[in-house]
C-alpha cells in the first residue's frame, strides 16, 4: 500500500509542477505579448465557455460530486497505508508496546538460519502471517519443515504477543533445484 501512496503522490506532485510550470509560460507570455494568442493553453475560449456556465448547472454539480469521491478514496487510501505494527502484550495498564513486522521477521529468520540443515532464509512477518522459505542442504525435505515450523512456533510462542500469528513454511531441497 506504501508503493501505491508514494507513486500517486509522485504523479500528483508532478502534474501540479507541471500545472504551476505552464501557469508560469502563459503568464509571461500573456505579459510580453499580451495582444497574440496563448502560448500552449487556450484559456480565453475557456474563459468564454465557463462564463455561460451557471453554479447550479448539472455539470459543475457532477464535477463536484466526483471531486468529492475522488477526495474521499485518497484519505481512505492514506487512512489504509498506516504503519504497520505488531502489538506485544502490554507490560502495564497505560504501556502499549508494537515492533515491527521486519523485526519479528530478523528475529525468526536468525533462529531458522541457526537450525540444522538450513542453508539459507528469507522470512516475512505481519501481524497475521510469518512466512519462512528455507533453503536445505539435506535431500529430505519432508524431516525439515515440521522441524522448523516447530521451531518458528516455539519462537512465537516465547513472544509476547497478543495475536500469534499463522506460520507457513516453505522448504527448497537439492532435489527441487534441479
Amino acid at each position: 500500500m506504501r508503493v501505491v501512496l508514494r507513486v500517486l503522490s509522485a504523479l500528483i506532485g508532478l502534474a501540479v509542477a507541471a500545472a504551476g510550470a505552464l501557469l508560469v509560460l502563459e503568464v509571461a507570455w500573456a505579459w510580453a505579448r499580451p495582444d497574440d494568442a496563448p502560448l500552449a493553453v487556450p484559456w480565453p475560449r475557456w474563459r468564454s465557455t465557463l462564463s455561460e456556465v451557471d453554479w447550479s448547472s448539472d455539470g459543475v454539480r457532477w464535477t463536484a460530486v466526483g471531486l468529492v469521491v475522488l477526495g474521499l478514496l485518497l484519505a481512505l487510501l492514506a487512512a489504509l497505508a498506516g504503519r504497520r505494527e505488531v502489538r506485544l502484550a502490554d507490560p502495564a495498564p497505560g504501556i502499549t508496546v508494537v515492533t515491527s513486522p521486519r523485526s519479528l521477521a530478523r528475529l525468526v529468520g536468525h533462529h531458522v538460519r541457526a537450525a540444522d540443515g538450513v542453508s539459507g532464509a528469507a522470512v516475512t512477518a505481519s501481524a497475521r502471517h510469518v512466512r519462512v522459505r528455507a533453503t536445505s542442504r539435506m535431500r529430505d525435505e519432508a524431516t525439515l519443515r515440521p522441524r522448523l515450523r516447530e521451531l518458528v512456533g516455539n519462537v512465537l510462542g516465547g513472544l509476547p504477543l497478543v495475536r500469534r500469528p499463522r506460520v507457513s513454511v516453505v522448504v527448497d531441497s537439492p532435489k527441487d533445484r534441479r
